[in-house]
Order: C-alpha cells, then structure tokens, then sequence
C-alpha cells in the first residue's frame, strides 16, 4: 500500500470519525458534560490521528489505543471506533503480528482503566463494560477487512506485473519472427551479391585481367555481411532454445572475455536479492553486449564490469580503456540500440559514451520494486 502524502479522503476518515465519537458522547450520555475536557480532548485527538493512516499505521495504531485508555480512565465511556480503523489500516499494511500483539494489550488493559475512572464501577461491571468498548467480535471484523484488502490488492499487482511480462514476451516472440523473416530475406540477396562477386574475381583473375578494387570490395563486405548474419541467426536460436541466462552467469561472461586476451574483472556491491525475471536477464543482456562490443571492437587491454544491488534499483556499470575518446561521438550500433530498448521496456535508464580518460562507458540503472 501507497505511503504517500495526506489526502483529502484521509482528512475526512479522521474528521469524521473524530465528529461521531464527539457527539456519541454528548447525545448518548448528556450528564457526562461535565466531565474533564481532557477526557474529550483524547477523544477527539483518537479520531484525528486518523489522518496519518497511511503514511504511519503502527503509530496511528498506538495513538489510538492509549486515547482510548485515558478517556476511558477519565470516565468518557465511548466504544474504541478509531481504534478499530487503526486496527484495520495496521493489518492493511501488513503489521499484522504487531497488530495482534497491540489489540492483545488493550483487551487486557481496558477494564483496569474503567477501574481507575471517577465513575462507581466494580470489577465485575468493570469487564462486562470493557466488552462494550472493545467488542472482540469488531476487532477481529476489522483485523479480517484489513486482511482480505491486502490480499486483494496483492493479487493485482501480481495481475498487473503478469500482464506486463506477458506484453513483453508477446514483443520478445514478434521481434525474433520479424528478425528470422529478415535473416532469410537478407542471406539471400547476400548470398547472390557475394556468389556474383566471387564469380567475377574469379573470371578476371583466369583471364589475367586486373580485379577492380570496387569488386574486390563487393566480395569481401559480402563474406563479412554472411559472417555477421550467421552469427545473428546462432544467436536467434540459442535464445530461443537455451535457458535464459541471468546475472548468476556474468562471471562466465567474465572468463569468457578473459580467454581471448582481455584484463576483465568483475565486482559486485551490495546485497544480491530476488529481481524480476526480466531485469535478472536484462542485466545479463547488458554485460554481454558491452564485453562483446569491447573484444570486436575497442580495441582495450582492460575492462572491469560493476554490479550494484541497491535496494531500489540494479545498476550495472561496464568500462574499459579503449581507443574511443570524448571527441567521437560513438556509433548506435544494433546493440547498444538493443539495450536501450530492453533498458527502457522495464522503465529504466542507458547511459552509453566515450570516458574524458578515454576508453568508453555503458551504464544502466533499472528499477527495482519490492512489496511487503
């Protein structure tokens, strides 16, 4: 449940409440008038601390019992209706066992108040009375209402966070088909471009006619074109048929980087907690991408691969000192696009650039939620 500000439905709860338990007391016991103001201060203070129900429910709940247990020592006999709303914004927001022990108390301390109050009342009257103040039957009413609302919004945000990864994996589906569609389209016009140039290098070199740069050019962006559209395709059908990968695997990643010659290190900060599913492998996404474009394409010695699991946030930071400075401006290739998008899907932030010391930066930060 939401912790946010004030509202005006929270002024009303407490209001309200604060105005029925005022006049409860001077229409239904007219010769209590009298009576200490204290005792309607308390009353009135047990209401309006209604207020703070969402953004503090413990206190709330605390306030409320011990209104009820001074006005009710002063001789203020009024049933323990804030006191029930607290019980029930407690246990809406998950204090449950704090709750249960709070409510345990005041039914014991309830009918040594009504001793104490000015009021000529015996121990037996005492507890019968005490029963009318804080009827077991409403506590336990509002302890379940709370309960069940919680319960209820629990499941839809579980609804809400099934739909959303359901989206993503109906987008993740369409792009891999959008994406076979266009491997196959492009390994053939390829795959004709290159065979015609091959086939020309080879006629000009048989008839001893010099191989025109341009067509030697032809012929070796065709072979790389294959190359990469190969690759692609691999990469396709391990996604699809492989167990998605996490951030359990960057240290594999890690070694992998290190075995074609890299300096790569791995460090991990805070705490490692559940993540999304989504995030787990975006993350994984990330650190693969980044080392990937570092071993083709920056041409570094070293590169270091941070993890910081925050309480509210993943951040993922990968550096290394190649040859790109602060005064290129650095080329959207496919992957950094990829991880942009995956970055932003999940409501998060990609910072991709050139270092000031050179070599180049990818840091992302993906937000985390928890519930209680």
């Amino acid at each position: 449940m939401g912790r946010g500000r004030v509202g005006v439905r929270d002024w009303v709860i407490g209001v309200g409440v604060a105005a029925i338990l005022l006049a409860t007391a001077l229409l239904d016991r007219p010769q209590l008038v009298r009576l200490d103001p204290l005792a309607y201060g308390l009353l009135v203070a047990g209401g309006l601390s209604l207020v703070a129900w969402r953004r503090a429910p413990v206190l709330v709940l605390a306030v409320t019992g011990l209104c009820v247990l001074g006005h009710q020592a002063l001789g203020l006999d009024v049933p323990a209706v804030a006191y029930l709303v607290a019980v029930y914004a407690a246990v809406r927001a998950g204090y449950r066992l704090v709750t249960v022990a709070g409510s345990l108390i005041m039914l014991a301390v309830v009918p040594p108040a009504l001793l104490l109050s000015p009021l000529d009342v015996t121990v037996g009257q005492a507890f019968l009375q005490a029963r009318d103040v804080l009827p077991l039957a409403w506590l336990i009413a509002a302890g379940t209402a709370g309960e069940a609302l919680r319960q209820a919004e629990r499941r839809a945000d579980e609804a809400e966070r099934t739909r959303e990864e359901t989206a993503r994996r109906r987008a993740d589906e369409e792009r891999l088909h959008i994406a076979r569609e266009l491997h196959d389209s492009l390994t053939h016009q390829i795959s004709v471009i290159k065979v015609q140039a091959e086939a020309a290098v080879h006629l000009a070199r048989k008839r001893d006619e010099q191989v025109p740069p341009a067509m030697l050019a032809i012929r070796d962006a065709g072979r790389e074109a294959a190359r990469e559209l190969r690759a692609t395709l691999e990469a396709l059908r391990d996604e699809e048929t492989n167990p998605a990968r996490g951030l359990d695997h960057v240290p594999d990643l890690v070694e992998h980087a290190r075995a074609t010659g890299l300096d790569a290190t791995l460090t991990i900060d805070g705490q490692r907690h559940d993540l999304p599913a989504a995030t787990d492998r975006t993350g994984y996404r990330i650190v693969q991408e980044s080392l990937t474009n570092i071993v083709r394409h920056a041409a570094a010695a070293t590169a270091s691969v941070r993890i910081d699991y925050r309480l509210d946030a993943l951040v993922i930071r990968v550096d290394d000192d190649g040859t790109a400075t602060s005064d290129t401006a650095p080329v959207p290739g496919s992957g950094l696009l990829g991880m942009r998008e995956r970055v932003t899907a999940l409501g998060g932030r990609l910072q991709a650039a050139p270092r000031s010391e050179g070599g180049f930066t990818v840091l992302a930060e993906l937000p985390v939620e928890h519930t209680t």
